[in-house]
C-alpha cells in the first residue's frame, strides 16, 4: 500500500489496538507497522545511511536482523539494499537460499569509506527515527482522557502511605486535570514521596519512539534511566520474520516519571547536542510526555524560580514547547507531561501572586496530626517486622514531642525506627522495640539545639 501523503498518522495506528483502546482504556493504541518508506515518513537517504552505519558497526548482518535493528520490515528496505548492492556498497557473504532476507550482508571497501563519511556527519545508529508529525499525533492519542482518574485508583496508589481523604481530595483534581501542580510545606513531610507515588496511579503502558527526526536532525528519545521497555510476546514467528504487530521504531513502556532537582538549569530544558556524535538528545520534558515531570526542591536550582517558571509559560498554557537546534532553527513539540513542583520554601519566597498564578494547582502539605503520626509510626514498624505497642508510642511522644513542643514530621518515624534497627543489630539485642532503644535512636537522629556543655 502506498500511503497518501495527506493521510493523517492516526490512520496508521493499528486498527485492532485502536478499537481495543476505545473499549479498554488500559490498552494504548499501537503504531502500525509501516509497509513502505512513504508510510514510515523518513527519506530513503537517511535509511540508507543507517544501513551502512549498522553494517560498519556490526560487520556482517543477516537481512532479517538488519531490518529488526532498524525497526522496519525487511520488505521496506529490500529495494534500498538492492540499489546499494548494484552501487558496489554492499556485498553478500553467504545465504540460506531463502532470498535476501536470509542473506548475510557486509560492506565493500567503497561502502566502508562512505559509512565512515556518514558517521563523521552523524554517528547515530539504530532504529530509524520517527518523523515529528507522527510522534506529535501519537502523543495526542495517548493523552489521558477527561475524567480518567477515580478516587479508588488514587487510594490504591497511596495504599502504602498514611493519607487522609482531605489530602486525596486536594491531589485528585490536579492529577485528573494534568495541569501544573505546586506541593509545598516543611521539609520531612513527604512531598517528594507523595509525588513519586503518583507513578502508581496509572500503569497503562504507552509507546515512545527510540528517536525522532525533524528538519533532517535526529533527536534521541530513549533514555535507559527513565524508560524501561516492556517485552511483548511476538504475534507471529518463523525462521525468517518476526512481526510484533507494532512499528518496531517505537518501544512500549510505562508512563515515564522523571525527576530533576537542584542540578537543573535552563540548558537541560532544551535540545542537547553532542559535538562528537553529532546528534541531539531530547530534554527531560520531552522524554516525560504522556507521563510526569517532577521538579524537586523548587527554588534551589542553579537558576531562579522566575527563570524556571518563565521557561514554562507557553508550554503550560498552550501544551506545546519550542526547542532550538544549534543552527538557531526551532522545532515545535507537544508538551503533554504533568508538571509538578515540590518546594520546602514559602511560596512568597518563590515569587509574587502573579508569578504563582501561572501554576494551576497548589497544595500545602501540612505536618501530620498526632493520630496520623502514630499510624505512620506503627505502620512502618510493622513493615519492618517490629512489634510496636500503642503505649510504647505514647511514651515516645510524651518524652520527645508533647513535653518539649517539638514539631512532628512524616519522616520522623522512618528515621527513628531505622536507627533503632541499626542499634539493635549492632548491640546484638533482641529484635524488639523498647523505651531505651527509642531514646538512643531519637538522640542519634536530631541535632541538640542546646548549647554544648
Amino acid at each position: 500500500m502506498i500511503r497518501d501523503p495527506n493521510m493523517p498518522f492516526s490512520d496508521l495506528v493499528n486498527l485492532d489496538d485502536a478499537v481495543a483502546f476505545e473499549d479498554k482504556p488500559d490498552l494504548p493504541p499501537a503504531p502500525a507497522v509501516p509497509a513502505s518508506l512513504e508510510e514510515a515518513g523518513i527519506a530513503a537517504s537517511m535509511v540508507e545511511q543507517l544501513i551502512l552505519k549498522a553494517l560498519y558497526y556490526q560487520g556482517e548482518v543477516v537481512g532479517r536482523e538488519l531490518a529488526r535493528d532498524l525497526g522496519l520490515k525487511f520488505s521496506v528496505i529490500e529495494a534500498l539494499i538492492e540499489n546499494m548492492k548494484r552501487a558496489n556498497l554492499i556485498g553478500v557473504k553467504s545465504s540460506l537460499g531463502m532470498g535476501a532476507i536470509s542473506s548475510k550482508f557486509m560492506l565493500t571497501e567503497n561502502g566502508r569509506d562512505l559509512a565512515k563519511e556518514y558517521i563523521g556527519q552523524c554517528a547515530y545508529s539504530g532504529k530509524v527515527p520517527v518523523p515529528l508529525a507522527q510522534y506529535t499525533e501519537m502523543v495526542r492519542l495517548q493523552k489521558q482522557r477527561d475524567g480518567w482518574l477515580t478516587m479508588a485508583a488514587l487510594r490504591e496508589a497511596y495504599k502504602h502511605m498514611t493519607v487522609t481523604d482531605e489530602l486525596l481530595n486536594a491531589i485528585g483534581p490536579a492529577v485528573n486535570a494534568g495541569k501544573s501542580f505546586l506541593i509545598y510545606g516543611q521539609p520531612g513531610n513527604g512531598k517528594t514521596f507523595l509525588a513519586e507515588a503518583l507513578f502508581n496511579v496509572d500503569e497503562t503502558p504507552i509507546y515512545v519512539p527510540y528517536a525522532i527526526e525533524c528538519q533532517g536532525m535526529i533527536i534521541q528519545m530513549f533514555d535507559p534511566i527513565y524508560h524501561h521497555p516492556i517485552e511483548e510476546q511476538q504475534d507471529t514467528l518463523s525462521a525468517f520474520t518476526v512481526d510484533s504487530g507494532a512499528d518496531g521504531r517505537w518501544f512500549k513502556t510505562r508512563r515515564p516519571f522523571i525527576v530533576s532537582g537542584g542540578e537543573l538549569d535552563l540548558k537541560m530544558l532544551d535540545l542537547s547536542y553532542n559535538p562528537v556524535s553529532r546528534f541531539y538528545e531530547a530534554p527531560f520534558q520531552l522524554k516525560a510526555n504522556n507521563g510526569i515531570y517532577l521538579i524537586d526542591d523548587f527554588g534551589r536550582q542553579k537558576v531562579t524560580p522566575a527563570e524556571v517558571l518563565n521557561r514554562w509559560i507557553v508550554p503550560m498554557e498552550r501544551r506545546i514547547d519550542f526547542l532550538t537546534f544549534t543552527n538557531g532553527a526551532k522545532m515545535t513539540v507537544p508538551f503533554e507531561c504533568f508538571l509538578i513542583f515540590s518546594s520546602n520554601l514559602k511560596p512568597s519566597s518563590l515569587g509574587d501572586e502573579a508569578f504563582l498564578r501561572r501554576i494551576q494547582y497548589k497544595m500545602l502539605l501540612k505536618s501530620p496530626r498526632e493520630d496520623e503520626f502514630v499510624q505512620i509510626f506503627m505502620k512502618f514498624a510493622e513493615g519492618k517486622g517490629l512489634t510496636c505497642p500503642r503505649d510504647l508510642v505514647e511514651r515516645f511522644l510524651d518524652r520527645h514531642y508533647r513535653t518539649v513542643g517539638k514539631a512532628k514530621r512524616r519522616c520522623h518515624p522512618r528515621d527513628v525506627l531505622s536507627h533503632a534497627i541499626d542499634i539493635i543489630n549492632f548491640e546484638k539485642r533482641p529484635y524488639a522495640l523498647d523505651d531505651s532503644v527509642l531514646v538512643q535512636a531519637f538522640g542519634s537522629n536530631f541535632v541538640n539545639t542546646e548549647d554544648d556543655e
